[in-house]
């Protein structure tokens, strides 16, 4: 990794509303915390859809292997992986049944050694997802467990005996009946589920659970591993005297169940036993429900984590009708400006569980498609922020939107139609809904080729394959030199070679605007302007007083003309230029 030399000048300090622009000051000559995770690319990788190299459907360790080249050739720095590890696949690997072992249907420990060696050859770390806040109840820490009352296992999960009558209510996001207590016959009690009744949340009071989790933390980091993604992490600690919560609360319910009241403790504790011993990345799923919350699992000092991932922009752009631009740009702007000092943020607009960033923010009709996407890439990658770019989005692909609940295999979205279903529910209505926001959109196949199966499996692949892939596909755009995925290299580079876009300041311009995101990256003497147009008109965006355009745009997704102090801008145009 280059290391990058510049002073900062500049840094922003105040959360800029779309009505105004501020500028965040540090004090000159302050320099940025460079760390390699800060300049890195992560490039999220779904096994399961990837690459199939055994024919059954189902992405596998191998077929990842065999598509190094091509991550390489897209300029990232690591890979996550989502979790390989063995699992019944209750809800696609979240729910792990031995933490040390790969998945049968992903290969074996051999393929996964493999895979690590030819990343880290062609200069790639990998990130693994650790998923610790609950396990499978097919895990032997479980079975044993649920045996009986005194088994040394029975406190490494949170369980109610049923003589004390029915446990306070708990909302569960994946149960069929949203009830988040297990009744269990063996021993006459319920156990805790936060998601699906198979996932049974570990208890994180019981300091054994959390020194098992510690080594197996150093299990993979000692193979090489670069760090950690850690899913649902907030809702780790439980408060156990088991409060009666308000009504409604699971409306609010990271307020209830995130960052409960020991979660930093155990965080310091893992940093002390683990992670200051490792140079890697580490980013908890979900960062509490105010900016304090946030900012307290990455504040340096504290010496917990060094990346929060929050979810406040994926909460713009659910509705099929649209959403205002204004408030993608506060979220960004706010997080930003939280982050302007300590402490350092994910930034992202796809993964697993949401839809493509090109359905849900973009426009993925055809003659808007590739030029949406190309805009689309050059905000995730110019804003400050280790950006995440899930796989796919680089070719632009988009939701497939399914219309029957036979198509799916997402538990949460099959367990919602049920449990509509049973109450007499508008079930078309729901499932009109998925179509749009399912999870299920963003995790089809990858499109490689035009053949069959997009080049995925030479089988009937797990979960169907968007059938617009015998045009959008990887081979089709390798070809095409003005491609997304031609842009989206360009733009990677643009990014690694600038440190501007890295350690730069960012200021909001045009806050109002409903159309234009606009706003300027400054690092010590450069100042590069990034010109976003959301919407398919033609816009032509004015300069402010004070701001004059170099000649040459550093990127643009079309023919870069400007006419003096106002700038064109064609539908979903993208441009970033240097300015005085």
């Amino acid at each position: 990794m280059k290391q990058f030399f510049f002073a900062l000048m500049a840094s922003l300090s105040g959360v800029l509303l779309p009505s105004g622009s501020h500028a965040q000051q540090q004090p000159a000559g302050a320099t940025p915390d460079k760390k390699w995770w800060k300049e890195a690319v992560v490039y999220q990788l779904y096994p399961r859809s990837f690459q199939d190299s055994d024919g059954d459907g189902v992405g596998d360790l191998k077929g990842i292997s065999s598509r190094l080249d091509y991550l390489e050739s897209l300029g990232v720095d690591a890979v996550w992986l989502n979790p390989i590890y063995a699992s019944p696949n209750d809800d696609m690997g979240y729910d792990i049944s031995d933490y040390r072992a790969i998945m049968k249907e992903f290969g074996t420990m051999a393929d996964f050694d493999a895979l690590l060696k030819g990343l880290h050859q062609r200069g790639i770390k990998l990130i693994m997802d650790l998923v610790v806040n609950h396990s499978s109840d097919e895990h032997e820490w479980f079975r044993q467990s649920r045996s009986s009352r005194t088994n040394p296992y029975r406190d490494y999960y949170h369980w109610w005996p049923a003589e004390k009558g029915t446990p306070p209510p708990r909302w569960s996001f994946f149960d069929v009946n949203s009830d988040a207590w297990k009744y269990d016959s063996t021993t006459n009690a319920y156990y805790l589920h936060y998601f699906s009744r198979k996932q049974p949340d570990l208890n994180w009071e019981n300091p054994k659970v959390r020194q098992e989790v510690y080594g197996i933390m150093r299990f993979w980091l000692d193979k090489g591993v670069d760090g950690f993604r850690m899913d649902a992490f907030q809702f780790a600690s439980k408060d156990t005297t088991w409060p009666v919560l308000p009504e409604g609360y699971h409306k609010n319910i990271i307020k209830y169940y995130g960052m409960g009241p020991n979660l930093h403790a155990y965080l310091q504790e893992m940093n002390r036993e683990v992670i200051r011993h490792y140079d890697i990345l580490t980013v908890a799923e979900g960062a509490g429900s105010t900016l304090e919350d946030a900012h307290n699992l990455v504040d340096p000092h504290r010496n917990e984590l060094n990346m929060a991932y929050h979810f406040e922009a994926m909460d713009v752009g659910n509705d099929p009708k649209g959403y205002k631009l204004t408030d993608l740009k506060k979220v960004f702007s706010k997080w930003d400006s939280a982050f302007t000092e300590k402490g350092w943020v994910a930034i992202f607009l796809g993964n697993h569980d949401v839809p493509r960033m090109l359905s849900k923010f973009g426009n993925d009709r055809p003659p808007f498609r590739d030029v949406s996407a190309k805009m689309l890439t050059t905000l995730l990658l110019s804003l400050r922020g280790t950006p995440y770019c899930y796989n796919g989005d680089e070719i632009g692909m988009r939701n497939i939107r399914f219309d029957r609940i036979g198509e799916y295999r997402d538990l949460s979205t099959i367990n919602g139609y049920q449990h509509l279903k049973s109450k007499g529910g508008d079930t078309a209505a729901f499932l009109e809904k998925q179509a749009f926001i399912g999870r299920d959109n963003a995790r089809t196949p990858f499109q490689w080729d035009a053949s069959a199966q997009a080049g995925f499996t030479t089988a009937t692949p797990w979960l169907k394959v968007n059938p617009d892939y015998p045009t959008v596909n990887a081979a089709a755009q390798e070809k095409d030199p003005h491609s997304v995925l031609h842009y989206f290299r360009k733009m990677v580079g643009l990014r690694k070679s600038r440190p501007v876009l890295v350690y730069g300041s960012y200021e909001l311009l045009d806050g109002a605007n409903e159309k234009v995101y606009a706003y300027t990256r400054t690092l010590g003497g450069e100042k590069v302007l990034v010109l976003l147009n959301f919407s398919p008109d033609k816009v032509n965006w004015q300069l402010p007083a004070g701001l004059r355009l170099q000649a040459k745009p550093l990127i643009a997704n079309y023919p870069f003309a400007p006419a003096g102090t106002s700038v064109p801008l064609p539908a979903y145009g993208a441009v970033i230029v240097n300015v005085q």
